[in-house]
C-alpha cells in the first residue's frame, strides 16, 4: 500500500497543542505550527482501526493487558536493533517525561544531582529542577563541521560524588545525533565507575535517517546494560503522542526491583485501555508505514538543504541522522534572540522552537519540524524568505 504523505491535514477543532497554544505561547493564533514534535501526516489507518474495534464494543471498564502485548514489544526491539529483552525487564510508564520524573524521584536525593547535555530537550533540565534536584551542565562540543561530540573531559570536571543521574538523548533532540558505539561504550563505562544512572530516552529511536543505525544505550556494554533505565514508546514513529503508551526497560535487577516496586505501589505501571490496542497495532502491522514515512521525511530534510542554500545561505540546517526535526543555524542572519524571534513569529508567521530553550549552545538556532507535507514546508520557506528580504 502506498501512503499519502502529502495530503494536508486539518486539526482545528481537535484539541491539537501546536495550534491551541499558539495565542499564549507565541502571542499570535495564525501562525503554521513547525515546533511541537508530533508529525503533520494522518495516524495510519491500522492503528485507527484497531482502536475503532474496540469502541464498538461500548463498555470501556478495568482492563487486563493483551498476552501479546510484550511479546509484540519485544520482538520489535529485537528484529530493528537486535537487542534481546526480557520481558521481566520491562514496565509500561505514563509518558517519558513522567518516567524521568519517577527516576530522580527514586533514586536521586534531595542533595544529590542530575547531568544533562545541552542543547537538549528541554525537560530533561526542567523536571529534575521542578524535584528540587541540582542539574549539571555538561555541553556538547560542537565541531568544526557542524556537528556534536560528547565532551567527556568537561563531564570527568564537572562530575562530583553527587551526581548520580545522568539523562541521555538516544538518538538526540534537538541535534538529531545517532550516538556511535564507542561513545555510548565511553560514557557507559565513565558512569559505571562512579555509580551515576543514565536514563536513556530513545523515543526517536526507529527514525534513524539516511542509512544511520541506532544504537539502544544498555546494549552496547555488560556495564551500560548494569548502570542504565531506557524509555522507548511508538508515540513520535507512527504520531500517537496523544496515546500514551511508554515503557522502561531495567535490565539490571539492583535498579529494577526498587523501581519496579515503587512504580507498582503507585499504580503507575498499569497501562490505559487504548495504549496496548495501539502500540500491537503499530509494532505488528506498521513496518511498511515506517518505511515510507523515513523515506518521506528524507525528502523533506533534503528539500530544506538545497532550499537554505539555494535561497537562503545564511541559515545553515544540521542533517538529523534520526527524527523529523531540523536544528537550523541562524547565527548568519547577525540577530539578536528577540529580533530572531520577531523575524520567525511575526514576519514569517512561524512557529519554530528558540534555540536557546534547548539551553548551552542553543543561542542563534531554532528547531524546525519537518514532518508536514512538502507543500506545507515550501510555503513556511518562501514567507520566512521574504521576511528576512523586508528586514535585513
Amino acid at each position: 500500500m502506498e501512503y499519502d504523505f502529502d495530503k494536508i491535514i486539518d486539526r482545528h477543532g481537535t484539541g491539537a497543542l501546536a495550534l491551541e497554544v499558539l495565542q499564549e505561547r507565541y502571542g499570535r493564533p495564525d501562525l503554521t505550527p513547525l515546533w511541537v514534535a508530533d508529525m503533520n501526516f494522518e495516524t495510519p489507518e491500522f492503528i485507527t482501526e484497531a482502536l475503532r474495534r474496540r469502541l464498538g464494543h461500548s463498555l470501556y471498564g478495568y482492563t487486563v493487558v493483551p498476552e501479546e502485548f510484550w511479546p509484540t514489544i519485544t520482538g520489535w526491539i529485537h528484529d530493528h536493533h537486535q537487542w534481546d529483552v526480557k520481558e521481566e525487564w520491562m514496565r509500561f510508564i505514563p509518558g517519558i517525561v513522567k518516567g524521568i520524573g519517577f527516576v530522580v524521584n527514586v533514586f536521586c536525593k534531595k542533595d544529590e544531582k542530575v547531568i544533562i547535555q545541552p542543547p537538549v530537550y528541554h525537560p530533561f533540565r526542567l523536571t529534575p529542577q521542578g524535584n528540587k534536584r541540582e542539574v549539571v551542565m555538561n555541553p556538547l562540543h560542537r565541531n568544526d563541521d557542524g556537528s556534536y561530540s560528547m565532551d567527556f573531559d568537561n563531564l570527568a570536571k564537572v562530575t562530583d560524588d553527587k551526581c548520580r543521574v545522568l539523562i541521555l538523548s538516544n538518538p538526540h533532540n534537538p541535534a538529531g545525533i545517532v550516538w556511535d558505539v564507542d561513545t555510548l561504550r565511553r560514557l557507559a563505562h565513565f558512569c559505571a565507575e562512579r555509580g551515576i544512572i543514565v536514563i536513556s530516552d530513545e523515543i526517536h529511536c526507529d527514525m534513524a535517517l539516511f542509512g544511520n543505525k541506532h544504537h539502544p544505550f544498555a546494549s552496547v556494554s555488560e556495564e551500560a546494560a548494569q548502570c542504565s533505565i531506557t524509555f522507548g514508546a511508538p508515540s513520535k514513529t507512527f504520531n500517537i503522542a496523544g496515546i500514551v503508551s511508554s515503557y522502561c526497560i531495567v535490565p539490571t535487577e539492583k535498579l529494577r526491583r526498587p523501581f519496579f516496586e515503587w512504580l507498582t505501589a503507585n499504580e503507575l505501571d498499569e497501562p490505559h485501555l487504548f495504549a496496548p490496542i495501539a502500540t500491537i497495532a503499530a509494532f505488528k502491522n506498521g513496518e511498511e508505514w515506517r518505511r515510507q514515512m523515513i523515506a518521506y521525511i528524507e525528502g523533506n530534510v533534503k528539500f530544506v538543504e538545497q532550499w537554505f542554500a539555494g535561497n537562503l545561505p545564511q541559515i545553515k540546517p544540521l542533517r538529523p541522522q534520526a527524527s523529523f526535526l531540523v536544528w537550523l543555524d541562524c547565527n548568519g542572519l547577525g540577530l539578536g534572540h528577540d529580533a530572531l524571534q520577531d523575524l520567525f513569529i511575526n514576519g514569517a508567521r512561524l512557529a519554530l522552537n528558540d534555540g536557546e530553550m534547548f539551553g548551552i549552545g542553543g543561542k542563534g538556532f531554532m528547531r524546525m519540524n519537518v514532518a508536514s507535507p512538502r507543500s506545507v514546508l515550501e510555503d513556511a520557506l518562501v514567507r520566512l524568505k521574504n521576511a528576512v528580504d523586508e528586514r535585513l
